[in-house]
């Protein structure tokens, strides 16, 4: 293990009913609060009636920022610093997905600043301060109703940049899993490969000595693999949301981290990808995932074929290490398949007209990745083989 520093502030009521929390933990921020949702979904469900109900009995008065992107944008970020400062709020409230989240935890820095929030994002300077805020999660997707990172995008700039900030823990974070159970099947299957990922980008690591991170590793990954069908079969099964939705927080509220080198370069490689074409994040992550795998295999055969074995089961008799780490791979692809996960680059239209304006804005920060530093050239060639 690496030396490392844990801290997670939030505040997580997990469960059937825990909404009424709300009315008790809302009143301690302040009474001027900002609800922050996307496209309208929460007020088909019924979701939003029960917030402002909650909001209500806590004495709030309530502000609104709808129309949250699933690509949040800078633009709604402005937007909702803007609201901040004019109406003096107190207290923030995402319900939603982590992308609602996400935009929050940027605005609630944004509206300490006297100063554009992207310079925070890009890490040109450092955020202070931020509004306190909470989340009522809405998709088991991101981790973010746990954590203190966001993801945001510049659409003029068609930058997409994920960054954190002490300062940007949710206070708090009510998960219900019956709150999930209105989000479509192709949502829940973008959050469910998103889980994986997240999990992957923190398992794939060159760091020794570390038997209870891969043992947590590698529990969710089998946990939501085999959970993955069968929710898909039946989306408002109450055991297996909330299956998902707890896999999702413990895949990254900094448990998985302790002590480990994550990469996070597929990541990165992605967040290009959506920049300039607006695809589903995770849809992005299931074509480009084993791609990078191949790319990188060579690095430490050894990771992969544990993966293999441990994860999906290959059976490593008579095959090499080589052999029984690529089965694995392919076995990885084969399940996101399965599960109707997209697998090119050509399932939402991209050629390779764009693949060179891809690479620079991966490459802005220069070579990344922890598992194996990516060059430009490596960079090209995931995207090619994603074709």
């Amino acid at each position: 293990m690496i030396s490392f520093r844990y801290h997670n502030p939030t505040q997580l009521y997990f469960g059937r009913g825990m909404l009424e929390k709300l009315r008790e933990l809302a009143p301690a921020y302040g009474r001027n609060v900002l609800l922050v949702y996307g496209g309208g979904s929460i007020k088909k469900n019924g979701l939003y009636d029960l917030v402002l109900q909650e909001l209500s009995a806590a004495g709030a008065s309530v502000h609104e920022l709808s129309g949250v992107e699933p690509n949040p944008r800078l633009s709604t970020v402005h937007r909702g610093v803007e609201i901040c400062k004019k109406e003096r709020i107190d207290f923030l409230l995402a319900v939603g997905g982590g992308s609602v989240i996400d935009c929050v935890k940027a605005i609630a820095v944004g509206a300490k600043l006297d100063f554009d929030v992207w310079d925070v994002i890009t890490r040109r300077a450092s955020a202070p301060a931020a509004l306190p805020f909470g989340t009522v999660l809405t998709l088991a997707a991101t981790g973010s109703e746990m954590n203190s990172g966001s993801v945001i995008t510049n659409w003029e700039t068609k930058e997409k940049v994920g960054w954190g900030s002490p300062h940007a823990f949710p206070a708090f974070s009510i998960l219900d899993p019956t709150f999930t159970f209105s989000v479509p099947r192709d949502q829940t299957v973008y959050g469910m490969v998103d889980i994986i990922s997240h999990v992957f980008e923190q398992y794939i690591s060159h760091t020794t000595n570390a038997p209870v991170q891969e043992g947590f590793a590698e529990t969710i990954l089998r946990t939501v693999i085999e959970t993955a069908p069968k929710l898909l079969e039946n989306l408002e099964s109450y055991e297996y949301r909330e299956t998902i939705l707890y896999s999702g927080t413990m895949a990254l509220n900094g448990t998985l981290a302790m002590g480990v080198q994550g990469d996070w370069a597929t990541h990165n490689i992605e967040h290009a990808v959506s920049a300039v074409y607006d695809i589903p994040h995770g849809g992005g992550l299931a074509i480009l995932f084993p791609n990078w795998m191949e790319h990188v295999l060579d690095e430490n055969v050894g990771r992969f074929r544990r993966l293999a074995v441990q994860v999906f089961g290959v059976d490593p008799a008579g095959r090499s290490d080589r052999e029984t780490a690529l089965a694995g791979i392919r076995a990885l692809r084969a399940f996101w398949t399965s599960i109707g996960a997209p697998s090119r680059l050509a399932d939402y239209g991209i050629g390779d007209d764009r693949l060179e304006v891809m690479a620079d804005k991966a490459m802005a920060n220069g070579p990344f990745g922890q598992f194996k530093k990516l060059q430009r050239e490596d960079v090209l060639a995931i995207y090619r083989k994603s074709l």
